[in-house]
């Protein structure tokens, strides 16, 4: 009989041991998944991949240079002498405006190259907003080589001027292995619009401090026409610098500054894939990250709508529909989703910080 026991007390130990041994592995496989994916090495861009990234910066660079010295971000006013008034001379106009566009642009490139201060003025906006573009997109691919995510380098979207907002339609990494867990998500997702704030303080302090004013009494005449709010950010500094950014006119690198903040407010709102979005699923987790971008396209509509009404302008319209598209994207699911740490829980409140900083309802008014 003893034997007979001290059989089945050694079965039943191995049992417990197989199942203490098979518990801890479940619930301790992601941590082993995201360590495994914290050592791998992501994969490396081909002469032939930087050459064709290159290329599509060069290309932007050609696009925003020409975007920058054209009005509203430069002095070369568009179409001066069209002024269509009734029904015939609109559809007149439009017939003749690939024409004119044409026109328009070859003027301006010849302007470029004939004239240094028109390409000098270029030059300082299209290298600030692509040095902008740069930082956000290099805080974004910098973390996913850190926890060796696949990704690619930045795409940078050239648009032809006037066509596109500055000449471009900003940039964007792609992202192509899992992400190994919740805190890779986290970092991933706020490394860029750090960076790229970061990118925007000098620029929008040089910006400030070489901006040209205007009286107050002549303030009011100023801004008539196309009028560009500005984020509480450049308010804030340019009370520490001693200016007054209400009391101004666009300068290359302040224009360089009040897209990048723009572009840094968008890509913050919490929904779908936006950076906004992989911080929130990071700290509140899937439902919470599906609920904000439900109100985040309700608070955009409203604002557009309100645009549209009080300001004549529905500058939001474009943010209601990249909402609309964003919230039938389902957000990828990291392999760990252990909880973030209290120092990410810090950070994620000082990029709440920088997004209020960055965020104006109604960007561009018409008054």
């Amino acid at each position: 009989m003893k034997s007979e026991k001290l059989k089945v007390n050694k079965s039943i130990f191995t049992i417990h041991c197989s199942l203490f041994t098979f518990h801890y592995f479940v619930s301790d496989l992601n941590s082993l998944a995201n360590q495994f994916f914290d050592r791998r090495e992501a994969m490396r861009p081909t002469a032939r991949t930087w050459v064709k990234h290159a290329a599509l910066l060069l290309v932007a660079f050609v696009t925003v240079t020409i975007a920058g010295v054209l009005q509203p971000f430069g002095f070369i006013e568009i179409f001066p002498d069209a002024n269509p008034q009734t029904n015939s001379e609109i559809f007149q106009f439009l017939l003749s405006l690939p024409t004119l566009y044409a026109g328009l642009i070859f003027s301006t490139i010849h302007q470029l190259l004939t004239d240094f201060e028109t390409l000098k003025y270029g030059l300082k906006f299209s290298v600030s907003l692509l040095a902008i573009l740069t930082a956000h997109e290099s805080g974004h691919y910098v973390a996913c080589r850190l926890y060796g995510v696949d990704a690619t380098l930045p795409y940078f979207i050239p648009l032809p001027p006037l066509l596109g907002p500055a000449g471009t339609l900003g940039a964007f990494i792609k992202i192509v292995s899992p992400m190994p867990s919740r805190r890779a998500t986290f970092d991933i997702g706020i490394a860029g619009p750090i960076a790229g704030f970061a990118a925007i303080i000098p620029i929008a302090i040089i910006g400030l401090l070489t901006m040209k004013q205007v009286a107050p009494t002549q303030d009011a005449a100023a801004q008539t026409g196309l009028y560009f709010s500005d984020p509480l950010f450049l308010q804030f500094l340019g009370k520490i610098l001693g200016v007054d950014s209400s009391l101004g006119f666009f300068n290359p690198f302040l224009a360089a500054a009040w897209l990048g903040l723009l572009i840094t407010s968008l890509n913050l709102i919490p929904s779908g894939q936006l950076d906004g979005g992989h911080a929130i699923y990071a700290v509140f987790g899937e439902k919470i990250h599906a609920w904000t971008g439900r109100i985040a396209f309700v608070v955009m509509a409203t604002i557009t709508v309100l645009g549209w009404f009080v300001y004549n302008s529905p500058s939001g319209l474009l943010f209601t529909i990249l909402l609309a598209v964003m919230m039938k994207v389902k957000h990828p699911e990291p392999l760990d989703d252990a909880p973030l740490n209290f120092n990410r829980n810090l950070v994620a409140v000082l990029t709440l910080l920088i997004f209020i900083l960055c965020f104006v309802p109604f960007p561009i008014q018409v008054r």
